[in-house]
């Protein structure tokens, strides 16, 4: 049995990671690989809760700018959370996982309310656990909600999926001098303006010494690698 460096993980995933080649939506295929991968880390014994924000199938802020009152546009964007969760529990059960669907928005008839023991006892469990509808409350990203949930949930680590290598200094995608960064400090993220979280949620982090692993989630096997240890993307932690 290999050794697990990290025992019980908070998997954050953008709406966009869910996408696949397409613009928009969910590519069904881009799913099932990734869910691929996380049966792999939960045959391992390692106890898997996530976070899935919203934004392949609706983006509050972008609403909000065209003229959508930014407390209803939020909500949709905690219901378009909601979708993705359950598109992600059903490709996990097809692959034979346990899974239960925790939403800060009461909708009985789709999910479980989310109460953090509830949370963690389904996690001791073998449950993967995914948290939808963000906090709940408007005004917070799912960034802030997927820190929120680690820390309550006692998690060891929060893993970041992307779709780039990491963190770096400047956006790479417009930026060809944009140098990568293999570690990087809270106070640095926050300082530095980085691009890698809100500053409410690496301050959350910081407060609870919660470290964080960014990395390019289309690699492959790169979520096994970073809770073996293996040096996977940027670590965001003590400077």
């Amino acid at each position: 049995m290999p050794q697990i460096r990290y025992e019980r993980v908070l998997l954050k995933l953008s709406g966009q990671v869910l996408t696949g080649e397409k613009d928009h939506g969910i590519s069904h295929t881009r799913v099932a690989a990734l869910c691929s991968e996380i049966q792999e880390i939960a045959a391992l014994g390692v106890q898997v809760g996530m976070v899935v924000g919203g934004g392949n199938i609706f983006r509050g802020l972008e609403a909000e700018r065209a003229g959508m009152d930014r407390v209803n546009a939020d909500y949709m964007g905690m219901l378009a959370t909601v979708i993705n969760a359950l598109a992600l529990q059903d490709h996990l059960e097809r692959l034979g996982l346990h899974t239960r669907v925790l939403s800060a928005i009461t909708m009985a008839e789709v999910a479980e309310p989310y109460v953090r023991r509830r949370a963690m006892r389904h996690l001791e469990k073998g449950r993967v656990v995914i948290m939808a509808a963000g906090t709940g409350n408007p005004y917070f990203t799912t960034d802030t909600a997927a820190v929120l949930r680690a820390i309550e949930i006692r998690a060891n680590v929060l893993l970041k999926a992307t779709k780039v290598r990491g963190v770096f200094t400047s956006d790479p995608v417009t930026d060809p001098d944009a140098v990568f960064l293999e570690k990087v400090s809270y106070l640095e993220c926050i300082n530095r303006g980085l691009k890698v979280m809100d500053s409410t949620a690496i301050s959350l982090c910081m407060e609870n010494e919660l470290p964080i692993i960014v990395f390019n989630v289309n690699d492959r096997d790169n979520i096994k690698k970073a809770i073996m240890g293996e040096q996977v993307g940027t670590l965001i932690g003590e400077g």
